[in-house]
């Protein structure tokens, strides 16, 4: 009996040596840090070094954290510009924890954190962009303006906008918010390592109005085209009508000398066929005539003298 009962105490030891074993180390893996509570309070420094660590059992308990960046993305804001044009804005940044102490007796978890960074940032980026130009918030510094040939087809009311410099730029405003963003963050164990603007966009009433601003700059521009292709058009058709025209003069002179040429050539024909025999010439001459001046539509109305038919009337039947 006193065996058994030793051999059971003995057995309880040993497991709870192997339970004190087991809960006094703990791995930390890499990218990620810890901090060691014992009763509720942070003891000892911040561990960072992957691999196998010692804690006290039972009584200590890790706190594990990123030690990598970590992400926030704000909610689309609705804010006005120092012109007072409403924009959506729409942020994002990027932060890790600096002092994982610090930031466990602050915010204890990244939702804390990304609730703190909500109000840190977000009046951040509205203070900045209320007395922000909205042309400051869309171009960089280093923007500039376009030559003459593309300022060509910019209504004359906008022209003064683009031609407008740019003194501050996206680049510099996001850079003042990570700074003022910056200030108000180690508080809290957090490091804010960088901040953008993703996505600038009019409000739906002002949009409404920008669409049909470009609606119409796109028809009058379009108009502008359609002009100047129809003055194009008509130009390419009076120098065609005009080639036109010479052409034909050329072909009708051509055509007039070429008839005046067979004229003459008949005529010369004619001649050196009536000088060989006046009087065969003569008689053929009038048969022609005889076929092409009578008709059945006309009537032929002569004397009895004329000499139209005097060959017909000298022509003598064969007896």
């Amino acid at each position: 009996m006193k065996a058994s009962v030793k051999s059971a105490i003995l057995t309880i030891l040993i497991i709870a040596v192997l339970i004190a074993l087991t809960s006094s180390f703990f791995t930390l893996q890499e990218g990620r840090q810890a901090i060691i509570v014992q009763f509720g309070r942070p003891v000892g420094d911040t561990i960072t070094d992957a691999g196998l660590h010692f804690k006290l059992p039972f009584v200590q308990e890790v706190r594990v954290f990123e030690k990598r960046l970590l992400v926030w993305d704000g909610d689309p804001n609705q804010i006005p510009t120092k012109g007072r044009e409403f924009i959506w804005v729409d942020s994002t940044a990027r932060w890790r924890i600096a002092d994982a102490r610090k930031f466990l007796e602050s915010v204890a978890t990244e939702a804390g954190a990304q609730s703190r960074l909500d109000d840190i940032l977000d009046s951040a980026v509205r203070d900045e962009v209320s007395k922000s130009e909205l042309v400051e918030l869309v171009r960089s510094k280093s923007w500039k303006v376009p030559e003459d040939e593309a300022l060509e087809l910019v209504p004359k009311e906008l022209e003064e906008a683009i031609k407008k410099e740019v003194a501050r730029g996206r680049q510099e405003i996001t850079r003042t918010i990570l700074n003022n963003a910056r200030e108000k963050t180690p508080q809290y164990g957090i490091e804010l390592v960088d901040v953008r603007i993703k996505r600038l966009d009019y409000v739906e009433s002002v949009r409404q109005k920008v669409y049909e601003r470009m609606i119409s700059e796109r028809k009058r521009i379009a108009a502008q085209f359609r002009s100047e292709g129809e003055g194009r058009s008509a130009e390419i058709l009076g120098e065609m009508e005009k080639e036109l025209r010479s052409i034909r003069s050329g072909a009708y002179r051509q055509v007039q000398e070429i008839r005046g040429k067979g004229d003459a050539e008949a005529t010369r024909i004619y001649g050196r066929a009536y000088n060989k025999d006046p009087e065969f010439y003569a008689f053929l001459r009038t048969l022609e005539s005889y076929k092409e001046g009578v008709n059945g539509s006309s009537m032929l109305v002569l004397t009895t003298d004329s000499d139209f038919y005097r060959y017909l009337k000298d022509a003598k039947p064969k007896k």
